[in-house]
């Protein structure tokens, strides 16, 4: 099995490549014993690459730490497209080296054991969700009238309102008193 990243081949012995896909749901039983469950999308699928590098071999070492160092414009972690078989079957085409690279020393072998985790970058489902129409904001307001005088509650419309017999008498006392201070 190969790998390559952006045509760089990943070298090593026993290389194993594990795909996983991460379904986010929460369970909406509350206290009942009830088995729904919502479902909060998918995340990007992961490969985690294990493979050993004799020490005579460091070079193939410092490519590998190289590479999961590089970084892109803004200091964001460099994008890679993949050529990997496990890759391909998981439709996997770009990744991006996510939660670090381990590599410890064999106990009974000169070699090094290595592992690391590579993250989809612009997956399909988040490809889909980019294309979905934005949802539109409805704006909400009070009733009554803003700060600057043009609210849109009862009295902020522009139309002018009925008033009752009452309330009509209050509004010509508020317009005299008004006048006369």
């Amino acid at each position: 099995m190969t790998l390559m990243l952006d045509g760089e081949l990943i070298t090593g012995h026993r290389l194993k490549v594990t795909g996983s896909l991460k379904i986010e749901s929460d369970d909406m039983s509350g206290q009942t014993s009830a088995t729904d469950k919502s479902h909060k999308g998918f995340k990007p699928k992961t490969l985690t690459v294990a493979l050993m590098i004799p020490f005579k071999d460091q070079q193939n070492l410092r490519t590998l730490m190289r590479l999961a160092e590089g970084v892109a414009g803004g200091g964001q972690p460099k994008t890679y497209r993949i050529v990997n078989d496990t890759a391909e079957a998981f439709g996997i085409r770009q990744v991006q080296f996510s939660e670090g690279v381990s590599a410890r020393e064999d106990d009974t072998l000169a070699q090094w054991i290595i592992q690391f985790t590579l993250s989809e970058k612009l997956s399909n489902p988040e490809k889909v969700e980019n294309r979905q129409a934005g949802k539109s904001v409805n704006s909400q307001s009070a009733p009554g009238d803003g700060v600057n005088g043009s609210g849109s509650g009862a009295g902020g419309s522009g139309a002018p309102q009925e008033l009752t017999g009452f309330e009509g008498v209050l509004k010509n006392v508020d317009n005299w008193l008004g006048k006369t201070l």
